[in-house]
């Protein structure tokens, strides 16, 4: 239930340093995420984390959400560091037994300590948590540094639109490993949505808000679909810096050069600043970390009336993470 939830004390109230908002998806953003937290709390901050849950789906009754558990696995420090996803050291022997009985998918396999998160989710939503409860309750097992909170409390799904079908992303993605080309991605019932408890004021309180380096169009572009964030994004004293997810015209993970060409936009560090759009323009940049391979766009950038910045932004190991992560911070000036 909510209330639970809502009334849990503000972790970010008592700390000395930095107020620091992340919105984040998928097996990058969790990477940054964990760099940036560290940062923060050398600083004496707190990092809140506005997750994307429009890749959330029901699978043997279980209720999955694949970017809240990368971040929770990922803060924890028990995410599978090869995989990028799911739980380190884990085992498949449900998913086995469920393909002996011709059951499930082979092409979305759950471990069986992952499988453990699921149905505690399940059985907790089923009981009448919500699912920022849910989350709460999820993240109170590690020390996450961090607090996590989905970006609504709704069941919107992200459905890839073909001409003759219309699947769940997680089909998209994971079976076809987005090599089909859709015309349209759909958030079924996301007007009515809105932000779970605590973003709102997550943003109006905080002192930097950064866009991880995640997919711009299916993990950053739902959090800010749900009706109310981006405004409120945009209303924040807090300067906005984000990290791009293109390194040298291409995607350093996932496949976002399919997503941007879908939604018309640029696969370039260019191209996905213009979709975020300023904010001297009703946009959300102040500032935007390129790569050092894409300094050449610069000036391209700036003449979007968004203040580029050239760095490293190669995150394979800890500690270019968290001087990416530093880098962000010292970017929001």
């Amino acid at each position: 239930m909510r209330d639970d939830f809502e009334t849990s004390p503000d972790p970010s109230a008592a700390m000395p340093g930095p107020r620091v908002v992340l919105l984040a998806g998928g097996a990058g953003g969790s990477t940054f995420a964990v760099g940036l937290r560290d940062v923060v709390a050398a600083e004496g901050g707190h990092l809140t984390v506005i997750c994307n849950t429009a890749d959330d789906l029901w699978v043997h009754g279980l209720r999955i959400q694949p970017d809240v558990d990368s971040m929770l696995y990922g803060l924890a420090g028990v995410k599978d560091p090869v995989r990028g996803w799911g739980r380190a050291g884990d085992s498949d022997r449900v998913s086995q037994e469920l393909a002996a009985w011709n059951l499930g998918w082979d092409w979305f396999a759950l471990g069986d300590l992952d499988l453990g998160t699921h149905i505690a989710r399940t059985s907790w939503l089923r009981a009448g948590v919500g699912v920022s409860g849910v989350v709460e309750r999820l993240s109170a097992r590690w020390p996450l540094g961090a607090t996590l909170l989905p970006m609504t409390e709704s069941e919107v799904e992200t459905m890839v639109e073909f001409d003759d079908e219309t699947i769940h992303f997680q089909e998209w993605w994971t079976r076809y490993r987005a090599q089909r080309e859709p015309r349209a991605f759909a958030n079924p019932g996301m007007d009515e949505a809105s932000p779970a408890p605590g973003i709102l004021s997550a943003i109006e309180g905080a002192d930097v808000i950064v866009l991880a380096p995640s997919n711009p169009v299916v993990s950053i572009g739902t959090i800010l679909a749900v009706p109310g964030i981006a405004d409120a994004i945009r209303a924040a004293t807090a300067p906005v810096v984000g990290v791009s997810p293109i390194i040298a015209g291409a995607a350093v993970r996932g496949m976002a050069e399919m997503c941007l060409r879908v939604v018309g936009a640029e696969c370039s560090a260019t191209g996905v600043a213009r979709l975020y759009g300023a904010r001297r323009d009703g946009g959300l940049l102040d500032a935007w970390l390129i790569a050092e391979e894409d300094a050449a766009e610069a000036p391209g950038v700036e003449a979007l009336g968004i203040r580029a910045l050239v760095r490293p932004l190669w995150m394979t190991d800890v500690p270019l993470t968290r001087a990416l992560a530093a880098e962000a911070l010292e970017a929001a000036g």
